[in-house]
């Protein structure tokens, strides 16, 4: 059995919380052993041996140690992604599949150190908002011929915080729709954000977070437009591409779109300090 370790800011997050039951009930489960845990920074949640007592793990006493002793690592810390390029940076010369969590780097600049970090010692890598695994929006996506055949997209969902909750809207775009986006333009009002995305061809996005929001997209070409109004299995099916690519398969995620998902968010955020003005995307 390969064993999986998590490294986190601190462990006792939403994401750790629930990545251990999702692992056990995924349909590889029987080949992942969820074996040591580390945190770098406690903080009013359960402490680490406390967190690994009642999810079943062991905690480690460094990242060194864990690295050492696993097979494949999660970097969560899915809230800081400031922190992930110095979390990640010893699983990152191991050559062992490494997972981040989301967002993935706080900006463009940022994401290309981690991958060039990865490629330099041989190290699997990939990241991904779960958003991008939504049943709906994997169906409604093959109903195109390319990702230049989607003219535009349209998407909307919650969060309390457009810096931590636009990456998810953000990923379901890139993943449809392709690399590409030049500028962005925020024109919300209130409490909800309204961005716009365009791309190098003309073709635009247009996304809407509110907190009371679901997520859900909607795909326009030439002659046809689908609706996906709603997003189910998207953390069992990022757990299921994790497992596969845990296994020795290819990372799931084109690194080139993760890269853009960092710029575009990044922009995305300075966007709001200027609205109803174009931003370029770096």
């Amino acid at each position: 059995m390969k064993k999986i370790g998590f490294i986190d800011f601190f462990i006792d997050e939403w994401h750790a919380n629930n990545y251990p039951g999702w692992i056990r009930e995924a349909a590889r489960s029987g080949e992942f052993e969820l074996a040591l845990a580390w945190e770098e920074a406690p903080r009013n949640g359960r402490p680490l041996t406390q967190w690994c007592a009642e999810m079943g793990l062991k905690p480690a006493s460094s990242i060194e140690q864990l690295v050492e002793a696993c097979d494949a690592i999660c970097v969560l810390a899915p809230s800081n992604s400031e922190v992930h390029e110095r979390l990640a940076e010893i699983p990152l010369a191991s050559g062992k599949p490494v997972y981040i969590d989301k967002p993935f780097a706080p900006d463009r600049a940022a994401a290309e150190r981690i991958f060039a970090r990865a490629e330099k010692f041989g190290t699997p890598l990939f990241s991904s908002s779960a958003l991008r695994f939504g049943d709906e929006l994997i169906a409604a996506r093959k109903e195109f011929s390319s990702p230049e055949a989607v003219e535009m997209m349209i998407t909307r969902g919650g969060g309390s915080s457009f810096w931590e909750y636009s990456i998810h809207q953000i990923e379901m775009i890139v993943s449809t729709m392709g690399i590409g986006i030049e500028r962005v333009m925020q024109c919300g009002y209130g409490a909800t954000a309204q961005t716009i995305l365009e791309y190098r061809d003309g073709r635009r996005a247009a996304m809407t977070l509110h907190p009371k929001l679901g997520f859900a997209a909607s795909l326009c070409g030439r002659e046809q437009a689908v609706n996906a109004d709603t997003m189910n299995n998207t953390f069992q099916n990022l757990i299921a591409a994790m497992l596969d690519f845990f296994a020795g398969g290819p990372a799931p995620v084109d690194r080139r779109e993760t890269i853009e998902i960092a710029g575009v968010v990044a922009a995305a955020i300075d966007a709001q300090k200027c609205p109803d003005v174009w931003c370029k995307v770096n």
